[in-house]
């Protein structure tokens, strides 16, 4: 058998199916790009748009993902569910993936500076109830994290200093090299969008990964929550 576990090699020998469910927003951006994805590697998919925005971030909203989730006739231990978009689509495919048999993997593929950073890290998710922000919610961790800074380049700038803000936040308290990353680079980053000015500019790659890293330092201990302590 190749490399794996022989369950992994029996799973990659079925035909491929995913579903994707995306914010609409990045789907007028990014939709013929993700179609193209699947269709070039013959994997056979679906993909539900949704106006992922706080306003929305209810649970009927996730229902809505629970019921495509279902429609598909999702197998819930080889076809994780795709999760593209900021911080409401991360949360709400989370919670939808966690109540759907129990439990059905997710994968968060975060295209925000904010969620980069800050909702593709850990293991809530949630949405909004009653009037107040994030009151149902699990802790499921997704099965993977994949980042990619290039979803930044159609931000605004204002929204990519949003992120840095929160980056700030782990530099303050986690890492003096952050701190005086952001105190040298925090204006052009959130201009240029985090792009390298140069072949040899390591700044916004270095900021993003020591964010990442002190982000998991501090939930690390207490991903559950246990204790309520800030």
């Amino acid at each position: 058998l190749p490399r794996g576990s022989e369950e992994r090699w029996l799973a990659e020998q079925r035909p491929q199916r995913r579903l994707i469910v995306i914010d609409e927003t990045v789907y007028k951006l990014y939709g013929d790009r993700v179609r193209a994805y699947f269709e070039s590697r013959k994997v056979q998919h679906e993909i539900l748009v949704l106006p992922m925005v706080e306003e929305n971030k209810s649970m009927e909203l996730t229902l809505e993902v629970a019921k495509k989730m279902k429609e598909f006739n999702i197998d819930r231990r080889t076809e994780p569910v795709i999760a593209i978009g900021g911080g409401v689509c991360l949360d709400v495919v989370g919670l939808a993936s966690a109540l759907f048999r129990r439990r059905t993997p997710y994968i968060r593929v975060p295209t925000t500076a904010l969620s980069y950073v800050d909702a593709s890290v850990g293991a809530k998710n949630g949405c909004n109830f009653g009037g107040s922000k994030n009151r149902l919610g699990t802790y499921v961790p997704p099965c993977a994290a994949l980042l990619d800074c290039a979803f930044f380049a159609t931000q605004e700038s204002r929204d990519v200093a949003n992120g840095i803000a929160e980056m700030a936040k782990m530099a303050i308290t986690k890492s003096e090299e952050l701190f005086c990353l952001l105190e040298e680079h925090g204006p052009r980053l959130a201009t240029d969008k985090f792009m390298p000015n140069s072949d040899v500019d390591g700044a916004p790659a270095r900021v993003l990964r020591l964010s990442i890293e002190k982000m998991l330092e501090e939930l690390a201990p207490n991903l559950w929550e246990h204790s309520l302590e800030r």
